[in-house]
């Protein structure tokens, strides 16, 4: 038995559930790639999303490669459409997220990057995640982040377009 919404999550509400789909990814410093992808919008009763994403390798002929990355968080909406968002990833790098909800979009922009010694520099990062117009009766999730690390500057990396699955 799922708990009721905490009424703070109603702005947030539309993000709810597992989405899966595909994405393209590219860097200055790396090859571009496309990728898989599952993220899940999850909640207890309390007033914070619980977040997760994974993602693999999309190989040239179309099969499933190798995983890519994980992270994991919590949403915490705040007066006024602002949000504040948590981010940890298994490769040593801590995201502090703040943003704004408009309608069925969320906007973030990186407020502190921690990272352990041995984690890849990152600088900073961007998000926009957001439902698309409507298409045979369904809404998909797309998302895209600019990122700001290896010397480089904020600039595209990821984007995705995800369809519920729940």
């Amino acid at each position: 038995m799922e708990p009721e919404l905490h009424d703070d999550l109603k702005p947030l509400e539309f993000l709810l559930g597992t989405w899966k789909g595909a994405g393209v990814g590219d860097y200055p410093t790396i090859e571009a790639f496309n990728f898989g992808q599952e993220i899940t919008f999850g909640h207890n009763g309390k007033p914070f999303l619980i977040y997760s994403s994974r993602s693999w390798l999309i190989e040239a002929d179309g099969t499933v490669g190798r995983p890519l990355s994980t992270e994991t968080g919590y949403w915490r909406p705040q007066p006024g459409n602002r949000l504040e968002v948590t981010l940890a990833h298994p490769t040593g790098i801590v995201e502090i997220y703040l943003g704004t909800i408009a309608f069925h979009q969320v906007e973030l922009a990186t407020d502190v990057v921690a990272r352990t010694e041995t984690a890849k520099e990152v600088k900073a990062g961007k998000r926009l995640y957001g439902l698309m117009p409507e298409k045979n009766g369904a809404r998909d999730l797309g998302w895209v982040y600019e990122m700001a690390a290896m010397g480089q500057p904020l600039q595209a990396h990821l984007s995705a377009q995800l369809k519920k699955a729940d």
